[in-house]
């Protein structure tokens, strides 16, 4: 997608800039909603247990101590979260050393943010040592900052990941864009105070106040998250 970009800082009409864009990672940037379920299933067949598939939409795009501890009390394993935190994330970094494919647009929507400077942020609730994985492979240069569902008092839902990144740029959350792929993810941006653009992965997200929902990336850059910011104006 060819886009003709604004200048990082220029002003709109309406007197607002687009400051820093904030990405999800699982599900927005990698098509890894997927791999937890089944990391999770295994993990607990390992254990005797059988996963219900109408649990699937609880435990996916949710934060790792709300899904294993989920699936603890729904099953009884008797196993505690601390050990079933190592288990699931062992097996997730097995699954994406084997493979981690990108979502559609992330590489192209990654390249321009870096291009135009604009200054980006990774937002996960996914552990650090999952995130450096990722990196890997995503390429730590196009973030100036990321932050891990691990180094904050309150994963998402809540909005202090979002905030702890908005602090970190030192930006103003209300002047940020956040991309994510979750009904859990978006309440965090929103609670944040930021523009949100919905990319639906593993359940419907309705449009609303203060978010645009689109199908893929491949429709999001800096053209259009610059509009939506003015829109949100």
């Amino acid at each position: 997608m060819t886009s003709t970009v604004p200048a990082l800082g220029t002003q709109t009409a309406e007197g607002s800039a687009l400051q820093a864009v904030f990405l999800d990672m699982d599900g927005t940037l990698v098509d890894t909603e997927g791999f937890w379920w089944d990391v999770e299933k295994e993990v607990f067949a390992s254990l005797g247990h059988t996963l219900d598939e109408s649990w699937r939409h609880v435990v996916v795009g949710g934060p790792m101590t709300r899904s294993a501890g989920f699936l603890i009390e729904a099953t009884g394993a008797d196993i505690d979260l601390p050990e079933l935190t190592v288990l699931l994330n062992d097996g997730f970094e097995d699954r994406i050393d084997q493979a981690l494919p990108l979502m559609p647009g992330a590489a192209r929507l990654l390249a321009e943010l870096s291009e135009y400077e604009m200054p980006t942020a990774l937002v996960s609730a996914s552990h650090r040592r999952i995130i450096d994985r990722v990196l890997n492979t995503l390429g730590h240069r196009h973030f100036a900052l990321s932050i891990a569902g691990d180094e904050v008092p309150r994963t998402k839902p809540h909005p202090d990941p979002y905030l702890a990144a908005a602090a970190g740029l030192g930006v103003d959350p209300v002047r940020c864009a956040v991309v994510e792929d979750t009904a859990t993810g978006v309440a965090a941006a929103e609670a944040a105070g930021c523009q949100v653009v919905a990319v639906p992965s593993v359940g419907p997200i309705a449009p609303a106040a203060r978010r645009t929902v689109v199908p893929s990336l491949e429709v999001v850059d800096l053209t259009f998250l610059h509009g939506v910011m003015t829109e949100m104006r």
